[in-house]
């Protein structure tokens, strides 16, 4: 099953992380450590396969998240594998109504997050009598987010786990006693030697009152590649997005307190490569479905070594390169910096990139009207007048579908759709802002 999984995947083959934690997995209860970006999603996931049994129609494993986005990762990765199991997510944000209608024939896996988890729980929403499998994920930052008493209340209410598997991006002085988790094997990767990072750190030095326009010099210079700014606040991310705007660089923002339906449209087009910026707090640190980033640039410099080490790690990523840039002023120094950051001087007069080829198309149906990746794919394509390299990455979700498709092509194509129906509904299409 395993290597059936890796061949959908299109992964020739494991790591060694992952193959380590393969091996402890049949000994026991697991604890995995290891960087982020290293691809723990397999090394718990794999395993997971010869743990389920297709004759229990009811729930048998739950994997527990920090966050929605790591959630819908987890689902994805699952879906991707093609086990024939089914799965589901149970996320804060996303309709309690649509998530007890999926409960109701309920998956072999249930990924979700504490909060909505113990809100099903409490309402019986699935039994968990037949869960056998559990699998704290990003471990600490649940801890971080404050989710121990949630996450207490549920494993209490599983009575038959048999195993207990716990990911980790950092280590931990002990592991708390409500998980349950006896004689583990530790599988510790932080600091193995395969998965150092190729990672080039560079600084830019600016006045304090000229930091957003170094910024901006500095993302010009960058040009057309993938980048992600991390700022300590979403206030400060609200204020570059205004300031870039003004000046004419298309791109996104992520933060905490936008809209559930906003922050998974933010990732999707940075995903698709509608934008190739995003200007973020810490959240996108850590467990997003976001693509290989070849930029990270520090415009607030993070608390502490960690939050830096994260930040860093949404590139270079595996076997890639990436480079970190840090805004300093002149006498700003980072304590748990080993080496000095080479030194960047900004030309003057950099022209400002140029939007992304792609654009996306929003199409106001998705997996609950019964609609798929083909019907879009047959709709653009068909209907469209698109060639196949005018269209890009197509996600579906639950009422909602989008498509990344080429800018000069777009505007024809949904001129051209205005009037077409999918399976036989009239539906909204129109290019997504």
């Amino acid at each position: 099953m395993i290597k059936q999984a890796l061949e959908k995947l299109k992964i020739s083959e494991l790591n060694k992380m992952q193959y380590a934690a393969l091996d402890a997995a049949k000994k026991g209860d697991v604890i995995l450590l290891s960087p982020t970006g290293s691809g723990k999603t397999l090394g718990f996931l794999l395993p997971l396969l010869s743990l389920l049994d297709e004759n229990i129609s009811t729930v048998q494993a739950l994997i527990l998240v920090p966050s929605r986005e790591l959630a819908l990762q987890i689902e994805q990765v699952f879906k991707a594998i093609g086990s024939g199991f089914k799965v589901n997510v149970c996320y804060g944000g996303h309709p309690v109504k649509i998530e007890r209608n999926n409960l109701s024939q309920p998956p072999a896996v249930l990924v979700g997050t504490p909060g909505r988890i113990g809100h099903h729980l409490r309402r019986e929403s699935f039994t968990t009598s037949t869960i056998k499998t559990l699998i704290l994920d990003e471990f600490d930052k649940a801890l971080e987010f404050g989710f121990q008493e949630d996450m207490t209340y549920i494993i209490r209410q599983l009575g038959n786990l048999n195993k207990r598997i716990l990911t980790s991006a950092t280590k931990m002085d002990e592991i708390p006693s409500f998980t349950g988790i006896k004689n583990p094997t530790e599988v510790d990767f932080l600091q193995n030697e395969t998965n150092v990072p190729d990672l080039k750190l560079k600084a830019v030095i600016s006045p304090a009152a000229d930091k957003l326009d170094t910024l901006f010099s500095l993302l010009c210079l960058i040009g057309d590649k993938a980048t992600l700014v991390f700022c300590n606040h979403r206030d400060a991310v609200e204020r570059i997005s205004e300031l870039l705007w003004e000046r004419g660089l298309v791109h996104d923002i992520f933060h905490g307190k936008m809209e559930q339906e906003d922050r998974e449209r933010a990732l999707l087009k940075f995903r698709n490569g509608s934008h190739r910026l995003l200007i973020t707090t810490d959240l996108a640190s850590r467990g997003l479905d976001i693509p290989e980033i070849e930029y990270v640039v520090h415009y607030q410099l993070p608390h502490n070594e960690e939050a830096f080490l994260h930040r860093n790690g949404r590139t270079a990523r595996m076997h890639a390169k990436g480079t970190a840039y840090l805004i300093l002023t002149e006498d700003e120094k980072l304590k748990y910096l080993e080496q000095e950051p080479e030194i960047e001087v900004l030309p003057a007069d950099l022209p400002v990139p140029k939007p992304a080829p792609w654009v996306t198309i929003y199409i106001g149906a998705g997996k609950k009207d019964k609609i798929n990746k083909v019907d879009i794919v047959g709709l653009l394509l068909q209907k469209g007048e698109l060639a196949k390299e005018d269209l890009g990455l197509i996600e579906v979700l639950d009422h909602s579908s989008y498509a990344a498709v080429k800018r000069n092509r777009a505007k024809r194509t949904v001129e051209l759709l205005k009037a077409e129906k999918i399976k036989n509904k009239k539906v909204k299409i129109e290019i997504s802002i």
